[in-house]
């Protein structure tokens, strides 16, 4: 990526993207441009995502057919949800893809996006050791699960980055009146896929999104435990553009084409598709144009 000529944006833009970008892999799929996508649109367009769009493998799928479907290239940042919208106030990306609903209205209030639109959804989940020293398998309120791993003293693995992971799981402890003890409860400071290894290396529980935790369960030594029947545990994404009156040399043209792309007919059957082949379910549910209070369990 050209990292000069920057003027408008925040110094830490170029140093952040050289540290942070993985650029997806082509899925070599063939799929039909979008018809709302820009044709003026083309150059680097910076995507600031939370780490579950990458650990689940759908960045792998949707860069590409955006790609494709425009002469714009993404670097991706797979960050945090906070880090992410961090990113975007500073100047240092183009269009964030994020599922920390308080923070990023905090975002546009400040006036730091010009389009926040609801995307898509799927579930957090509780996955915790086999042997369940809380006894919490197959309970259906997330808050009563917390409760019970407090009183166990059982180890919970929480992420500690400030994403919209920890946002939820934090939430549900708020919701349940406990301050986690520090005898227990761990730290990783990472995205989800490390936080689940630890988890499973630690014999802990942990919260997880459930495109994370499909994608990566075959490899891990937990298991499933509350997983259904709390609506507190829906997980809800929207794609946001970054105010280029804020920061002049934000590439407007490509953050519009990647958000009409997504949520467009063609990138949202993209989404609707992913992971039916390899995991035998859809791991996101793809809700353009719907209402954010009428969303349920996938």
């Amino acid at each position: 990526m050209n990292t000069t000529g920057t003027e408008g944006r925040a110094p830490r833009r170029a140093s952040l993207v050289a540290g942070t970008v993985m650029l997806a892999a082509c899925s070599g799929t063939a799929i039909s441009p979008a018809p709302s996508a820009s044709a003026a649109a083309s150059g680097d367009v910076i995507l600031a995502t939370t780490t579950s769009t990458q650990d689940s493998g759908l960045l792998d799928v949707l860069v590409p057919a955006f790609e494709q479907a425009t002469a714009c290239k993404v670097k991706t940042v797979a960050v945090g949800s906070g880090a992410a919208l961090k990113m975007g106030q500073e100047g240092n990306a183009d269009v964030l893809m994020v599922h920390s609903p308080a923070a990023e209205k905090t975002f546009m209030d400040g006036g730091y996006g010009v389009s926040r639109q609801l995307l898509m959804h799927n579930m957090f989940e509780v996955v915790g050791p086999s042997a369940d020293p809380a006894g919490i398998k197959d309970m259906t309120s997330a808050k009563d699960a917390f409760t019970k791993i407090a009183d166990a003293r059982a180890s919970f693995v929480s992420r500690g980055d400030a994403s919209g992971t920890e946002a939820k799981e934090l939430a549900i402890w708020k919701a349940a009146g406990i301050t986690p003890g520090p005898a227990w409860y761990i730290k990783s400071g990472q995205g989800m896929g490390p936080t689940l290894q630890i988890a499973s290396e630690k014999k802990g529980y942990t919260l997880t999104d459930n495109a994370t935790w499909l994608a990566m369960k075959a490899s891990l030594n937990l298991s499933p435990m509350v997983h259904g029947g709390d609506p507190s545990l829906l997980n809800i994404y929207h794609v946001i553009q970054v105010n280029p009156d804020k920061w002049p040399k934000v590439n407007a043209a490509c953050a519009a084409a990647f958000s009409d792309y997504v949520l467009s007919p063609v990138g949202q059957k993209v989404i609707d598709d992913y992971g039916v082949d390899k995991y035998g379910q859809q791991l996101f549910v793809p809700d353009a144009g719907k209402v954010e209070s009428g969303l349920t369990a996938p």
